[in-house]
């Protein structure tokens, strides 16, 4: 019986271990920890947490929940997006796959490689990106959805209000002269 008992004690703690490497792989540190080692190895100074740019990716994430799609807020920041089936992706996975198209990247012509995407790492090392806001949901079908969301932007209600309006004028505009072709 002493032995099932440390066998039983033995499995909870595996189990909690893994339960707490999941969690802290999804913590604003873990996704701030990556873009700004990327982001340092081009010379690039480290972004900051920011709540107010965290909620609005926490509320479009929680929107796609439904449907997991990738499709953008095209809301006023810049964003990347991740999903992935079949595994309990975390924020560490999301942010590695970005990163990992510098491979794809171009310095000496600013640009992508024929035929191969590197628009996700571009975003994490952009250098007037300066804030940032993650979130991670499981979807209904469960799959895992999460965005980073990232503002050029000093964080005022007068700067974002300015940047929401000129977005729907933007997007109206486009609207009417799509409209009339």
């Amino acid at each position: 019986m002493g032995a099932y008992h440390l066998l039983v004690v033995r499995s909870c703690v595996l189990a909690l271990a893994m339960v707490s490497v999941s969690v802290a792989q999804n913590s604003p540190q873990d996704y701030l920890d990556l873009h700004n080692e990327a982001r340092a190895q081009v010379g690039v100074g480290p972004m900051v947490w920011d709540d107010t740019v965290a909620a609005y990716a926490q509320s479009y994430a929680y929107q796609r929940r439904s449907d997991c799609n990738l499709v953008h807020s095209r809301g006023p920041y810049g964003e990347n997006l991740f999903w992935g089936f079949g595994a309990d992706f975390t924020g560490r996975d999301a942010s590695e796959l970005w990163i990992s198209e510098r491979q794809y990247y171009d310095y000496n012509t600013n640009s992508c490689l024929a035929g191969q995407q590197c628009g996700h790492y571009t975003q994490v090392v952009w250098r007037n990106s300066v804030r940032l806001g993650c979130a991670r949901v499981q979807c209904d079908n469960g799959a895992i959805f999460i965005t980073a969301t990232m503002t050029v932007l000093e964080t005022t209600s007068a700067t974002a209000l300015l940047v929401a309006l000129a977005f729907y004028i933007h997007v109206i505009f486009h609207f009417v002269v799509g409209q009339t072709k």
